[in-house]
């Protein structure tokens, strides 16, 4: 919709191709229904929330940063708002708001729309010369494929677009699920399952034990493992999901030594109290039996009876709880799909094929993803504008 909608304002025939009954559909998705349509940072700030190819998109991003997207809006008459961390949302709080917004645009810019479904692209001599439907071929001289990824397939991404790539040569990147929960061994987290920590901090480490990831905020336990901010950008520094380890700091806000110090305070106070119940101040009631048979501390035992080793054991297990990873989720549970066309088949500036002339490529299709909060939608829309700005015909994209 976005290079739609900047292709015919710059006076350009524009035919938009959807095989959905109504566009948008990923869009009403997003944010939990409230669509978080970017984040409020820099170029820069964007491309470090990029795990891999940040750099591809230097070009699209300086030229259509975070705020000029939030003033695209506002033009259009979708009002937005920051809230925390950034995280960009219509005012409204409705995700329908900004798929109306961008119909609208697009008609006022002529835009026109055909519900159908694009079997093939077509080409000769190197170059496109169109697309195939179901009544034969729409000619056209340059075509944009912006079909998604492989998550949530019942809104349309179904990989149709990686075949098309593919057809002319493309390389695909092997596609995996990114911004996904994640599955662990053991049963400690389906006993804590609807628990979430808030103001935890987690390290995640490889098979190697290599440091791959770091991050603050909140977490959730399911019945199959864990969710939750942290663990959805987590999931986008490992490659396959396997023997990866969470290191969970229950207690990152205190060192080692003030958190002894404060154990020894709770034991103290509540000497002839069960551990069981000193733990009740330290951690959540559904964490207990969990910190119990990690411990290995009987919960009846008294806090006066407590040793100093099972001090030292309690000390490291709220600061270090480990859980072992033993998969992602399926791809069709994930937000976003890392992987797809190479950035190396690509231009930068133009979003143009180095393969195939006339063929164009914007957001989840192409190996570009990013973590939560806003930035991959920024990436379609940065994408999408740099693509509109540069087919073939018409007057020069807006500045």
């Amino acid at each position: 919709m976005m290079a739609a909608l900047t292709a015919a304002r710059r006076g350009l025939s524009v035919l938009l191709i959807e095989k959905n009954a109504e566009l948008g559909r990923k869009l009403l998705l997003t944010g939990k229904g409230r669509c978080n349509l970017t984040n409020d940072s820099s170029p820069r700030e964007v491309m470090s929330s990029v795990p891999r190819n940040g750099k591809f998109l230097y070009s699209s991003l300086t030229r259509f940063p975070p705020q000029a997207v939030m003033d695209f809006f506002e033009s259009i008459g979708v009002p937005v708002k920051v809230e925390r961390g950034g995280r960009v949302f219509p005012v409204s709080d409705r995700a329908g708001d900004v798929v109306m917004g961008l119909e609208r645009a697009m008609r006022d810019a002529g835009v026109r729309v055909r519900r159908d479904t694009v079997t093939g692209i077509a080409a000769e001599c190197g170059a496109v010369t169109g697309v195939t439907v179901r009544e034969g071929l729409l000619e056209a001289p340059s075509v944009l494929i912006s079909t998604g990824g492989l998550s949530y397939p019942r809104t349309g991404s179904t990989g149709d677009g990686y075949r098309f790539a593919a057809k002319f040569g493309h390389t695909i990147v092997p596609c995996e699920p990114s911004l996904v929960p994640l599955e662990c061994a053991g049963d400690d987290c389906g006993k804590m399952q609807g628990l979430s920590l808030r103001n935890i901090a987690i390290t995640v480490r490889s098979e190697q034990d290599k440091t791959v990831y770091r991050d603050f905020g909140e977490m959730l336990f399911t019945h199959f493992g864990v969710s939750g901010p942290v663990i959805l950008s987590a999931s986008a520094h490992m490659q396959g999901g396997r023997g990866y380890t969470i290191e969970i700091d229950l207690k990152p806000a205190l060192d080692e030594k003030k958190l002894d110090l404060r154990l020894l305070r709770d034991l103290e106070a509540g000497k002839n109290r069960d551990f069981s119940n000193i733990l009740a101040g330290l951690v959540h009631p559904l964490m207990i039996p969990a910190v119990i048979g990690r411990t290995g501390i009987d919960g009846s035992t008294k806090a006066n009876s407590i040793t100093k080793e099972q001090r030292r054991s309690l000390l490291r297990l709220l600061k270090c709880f480990e859980l072992k990873v033993s998969a992602k989720r399926p791809i069709e549970e994930a937000v976003i799909t890392s992987g797809g066309v190479s950035t190396n088949e690509i231009d930068p500036a133009t979003m143009c094929s180095k393969l195939v002339k006339g063929l164009y490529f914007a957001g989840e299709i192409i190996d570009a993803d990013a973590y939560t909060g806003g930035f991959n939608l920024q990436i379609a829309w940065s994408t999408g504008r740099a693509a509109g700005e540069s087919f073939p015909g018409g007057s020069p994209g807006p500045e």
